[in-house]
C-alpha cells in the first residue's frame, strides 16, 4: 500500500513540462534511430538493429551461428535446404568489357565519376596475373616487373611498370597489352599497341587469345564489323577449347550490328543447348529472334480479343525465359532505369550482368521494330509463373540469394542497384517509423493541452500500476507480516 501511495505522489507532482520533454526527446531519440535505420538499409540492403541481433544477440542466447557460411532456408516439403553463400556466386570476365583509357577514362574526365570499383579491378589484376604469367615455369625479369604492374592500384604506376618491361625486353607483349588498355586514349591507338604486341607475342597462347579478341573489338569499335566477325570466327576455329571465354557473346552482338540473323540464329543452335551455362545474352537474344518475328503486327488489345498465334506464344514463352534467368534486363532495356558503364566483371543473373547486356544491346532492340512493346506488355508476366517461394525456379534453377551482395562490391557507389525479389522494409524500420511518429504526436498534444494530458498520463500511469498495486495487497494478505520484515532484513 506504500509503495501505491508512493507512486501516486509521484505522478502527481509531474508537470506538464516534464510530459512535454519525455515525448519530445523520445521522438527525437526515435526519429534518428529511423534516420540512421533507413540510411544502412538503402546502403547495404539490410537493417542494423537486426543485423546486430542476429550477428551478436543470436548466439548468446544459444541460437544458430550467423556466421557461416551457409545459410538454410525451408523447401516446399518443410525440410531444411543449403542457402548458396556469397562465395558461391562466381563472377565471370565481362566478355565486352569496355578499354580503360580509351572509355572508362574518358567518362571520369566528363563526370569526375569513378566507373570501376577496386574490388573489381582487383579481379582483372588477378585475371592479368593469372592469364600471362600464371604458366610460366621461371619468371624472366620483366615478367616480375608486370606481375607488380598488375597490382597496382594507381593507373600511372601501373604504366610505368610497363615501360620499365619494355626497357628491359623490348619484345615484353605483356607490357604493350597494358599500355593498350590503360595508356591509349583511343581505339585507334589501343589498335596500334595491340598489333605491336601481336607481332611479339610469339606461342604463348593465352597472349595470343586475348591479343586478337581485343584486336577484333577495336575493329568492331571502329565500324569494321565484318573484319570483326572473320576474326572472332577465326579464333573461335583455332582455339574452340576456350569456350569459358565467351568469345561467341561477342560474335552475337557483330552480328546483330549486321543484322544477320540467320546467322545470329546458327550461333544460339549450337551454343544456346541445355548442357552449357546460360547467360543474359544468350536468353535474350533468343528472345529478340522470336519477337522479331511478331513484333511489328503485334497489338495487345487484338491479342486480348483473339488470342495470342503459335508464333506470338513462342515468343512471349521466350521473353518469360528471359526474365526468369535475369529479370532486372527488362528496366533497362525499356529504359526505367539509367544505364551506366558495365563493370569490367558481371554477375550471372545480377544487375551487373543486366547493365552489361543493355549497354551493348539496346540498339539492337530498337532496331527491331515492336520489339520493346512486346517486351512491355508482356516481361511481368513472368513473375506468376515462377513459384512461390523461390527456392523453387520454372525454367532455371532457383534465383541465388547472393546476387545483392555481390552486384554492390561490382557497381559503382552511385548506381542504384536492383534487387530481385524486392526486399520489404524491415520491421525495425516500421517500428522505429510507428514510435516515432506516435511520441511525436504525444508531444504536440502535450504541448497543445498540457493540462489535459497531465490528467490524462496520471490516468493512464494509475492503471498501468493498478495490477501491481493489487497482486501487492494480495501477497500481503497471504503472507504474514514477520514474513516482509524478514525479507527486507536480508
Amino acid at each position: 500500500m506504500e509503495d501505491t501511495a508512493g507512486t501516486s505522489v509521484f505522478l502527481n507532482t509531474l508537470t506538464p513540462k516534464f510530459y512535454v520533454a519525455l515525448t519530445g526527446t523520445s521522438s527525437l531519440i526515435s526519429g534518428l534511430i529511423l534516420i540512421f535505420e533507413w540510411w544502412y538499409f538503402r546502403k547495404y540492403g539490410t537493417s542494423f538493429i537486426e543485423q546486430v541481433s542476429v550477428s551478436h544477440l543470436r548466439p548468446l542466447l544459444g541460437g544458430v551461428e550467423s556466421s557461416s557460411t551457409t545459410g538454410l532456408f525451408t523447401s516446399v516439403n518443410g525440410e531444411a535446404e543449403p542457402r548458396p553463400s556469397v562465395s558461391e556466386c562466381k563472377v565471370w570476365r565481362n566478355p565486352l568489357n569496355l578499354f580503360r583509357g580509351a572509355e572508362y577514362n574518358r567518362y571520369t574526365w566528363v563526370t569526375g565519376k569513378e566507373p570501376l570499383t577496386y574490388y573489381d579491378m582487383n579481379l582483372s589484376a588477378q585475371d592479368h596475373q593469372t592469364f600471362f604469367t600464371g604458366d610460366t615455369p621461371q619468371l624472366r625479369p620483366e615478367d616480375a616487373v608486370m606481375q607488380k604492374a598488375w597490382r597496382e592500384r594507381n593507373p600511372q604506376a601501373r604504366i610505368r611498370a610497363a615501360y620499365q618491361a619494355i626497357e628491359m625486353n623490348h619484345e615484353c607483349a605483356a607490357a604493350y597489352v597494358l599500355l593498350a588498355e590503360e595508356e591509349a586514349t583511343t581505339i585507334t591507338e589501343a589498335e596500334r599497341l595491340f598489333k605491336k604486341a601481336l607481332s611479339i607475342a610469339g606461342k604463348d597462347i593465352n597472349l595470343l587469345v586475348y591479343i586478337k579478341r581485343r584486336l577484333a573489338m577495336c575493329a568492331r569499335k571502329l565500324g569494321r564489323i565484318k573484319e570483326a566477325v572473320k576474326m572472332m570466327r577465326d579464333l573461335m576455329k583455332e582455339f574452340p577449347l576456350l569456350g569459358m571465354l565467351n568469345i561467341h557473346e561477342n560474335l552475337l552482338e557483330a552480328l546483330l550490328e549486321l543484322q544477320a540473323y540467320a546467322d545470329v540464329q546458327a550461333v544460339l543452335a549450337k551454343y544456346d543447348d541445355i548442357s552449357l551455362p546460360k547467360s543474359a545474352t544468350i536468353c535474350y537474344t533468343s528472345a529478340l529472334l522470336k519477337a522479331r518475328a511478331v513484333s511489328d503486327k503485334f497489338s495487345p488489345e487484338a491479342a486480348s480479343r483473339r488470342g495470342l498465334s503459335t508464333a506470338e506464344m513462342n515468343a512471349v514463352e521466350a521473353i518469360h525465359r528471359a526474365v526468369e534467368f535475369n529479370p532486372h534486363v527488362p528496366k533497362y532495356l525499356l529504359e526505367m532505369k539509367s544505364l551506366i558503364l558495365p563493370p569490367e566483371h558481371i554477375l550471372k543473373r545480377g544487375d551487373s550482368e543486366a547493365v552489361a547486356y543493355a549497354f551493348f544491346h539496346l540498339q539492337h532492340w530498337k532496331r527491331a521494330e515492336g520489339a520493346l512493346n512486346l517486351l512491355h506488355c508482356t516481361w511481368e508476366g513472368t513473375f506468376r509463373i515462377i513459384p512461390y517461394p523461390l527456392e523453387k525456379g520454372h525454367l532455371f534453377y532457383p534465383y541465388p540469394g547472393c546476387t545483392e551482395t555481390a552486384d554492390r562490391e561490382l557497381l559503382p557507389s552511385f548506381h542504384e542497384v536492383s534487387v530481385y525479389p524486392k526486399k520489404e522494409l524491415p520491421f525495425f524500420i516500421l517500428f522505429t517509423a510507428g514510435l516515432c511518429s506516435f511520441t511525436a504526436m504525444l508531444a504536440m498534444l502535450t504541448h497543445q493541452f498540457p493540462e489535459l494530458m497531465g490528467v490524462f498520463a496520471k490516468a493512464f500511469f494509475s492503471t498501468l500500476f493498478a495490477p501491481l498495486g493489487f497482486f501487492a495487497d494480495k501477497m500481503e494478505s497471504f503472507m504474514p507480516s514477520s514474513f516482509w520484515h524478514q525479507l527486507t532484513q536480508i
